[in-house]
């Protein structure tokens, strides 16, 4: 995937957030969810330019995926690109957004990793900490670890591993023969759960409503600014 150029980051700056992922990551709990969700949220996040970030929230009822309410912020990026790094980059953007939904969602979607993340400490796992509510991530391009190929049938599942053998998410087929979805718990989630309400809001798209709705509003938020 193209990325524009950025130029290195401080170190310091580097040294810094990353401790604070280390220190993140003793905190992230791994849980089924307490009860069946009623409303569940998409998250993403864009830059429309530079400088400034484009957040959104879409919230569904579930299981029937009603768009309940949408919502978006838009700040100045204040954390340069690091790469592992990119939570810091994109959280407090995304947290003034969420504070703008009327109703709060049961489990959160995130258009980004959970732990499936070098440190552990993907978006969504970032995002869980911070608003101590239950997260998953699904991400389109893996970050980390190893997998087989799943068949390229819809629904099917490998798993995503580090070398170890930790399991770190799971590798789901959304849709027959297209690339498949990098789908992992962030906080307050676990796997089975993750993979399981990823697979309940798939539409005949490759990615899950929640999130292709996060995506298809920032598109449309987007052009408000203009």
């Amino acid at each position: 995937m193209y990325r524009p150029y950025h130029p290195p980051a401080d170190p310091r700056i580097v040294r810094e957030l990353t401790q604070m992922q280390q220190e993140m990551r003793a905190h992230v709990r791994l849980l089924p969810l307490g009860h069946e969700p009623t409303l569940i949220a998409g998250c993403d996040s864009s830059f429309p330019t530079p400088e400034t970030i484009l957040s959104v929230f879409v919230l569904l009822r579930f299981p029937s995926l009603e768009v309940v309410e949408k919502v978006y912020h838009v700040g100045p990026v204040e954390v340069p690109y690091i790469p592992g790094l990119l939570s810091f980059r994109e959280a407090p953007n995304v947290l003034k957004a969420y504070e703008k939904l009327r109703q709060k969602p049961d489990v959160i979607m995130v258009d980004g990793h959970g732990i499936a993340h070098p440190r552990r400490m993907g978006i969504a796992a970032h995002l869980g900490l911070l608003l101590d509510v239950p997260t998953f991530g699904v991400a389109k391009q893996k970050l980390t670890g190893v997998y087989q190929e799943p068949a390229i049938t819809k629904g099917s599942i490998s798993p995503l591993t580090e070398k170890s053998g930790e399991l770190l998410g799971e590798v789901i087929r959304s849709k027959d023969k297209v690339l498949p979805l990098f789908v992992s718990p962030g906080h307050r989630c676990d796997q089975a759960t993750a993979t399981r309400l990823t697979l309940a809001c798939l539409r005949g798209y490759k990615l899950p409503e929640p999130t292709r709705l996060a995506d298809h509003w920032a598109e449309e938020f987007k052009k408000e600014l203009r």
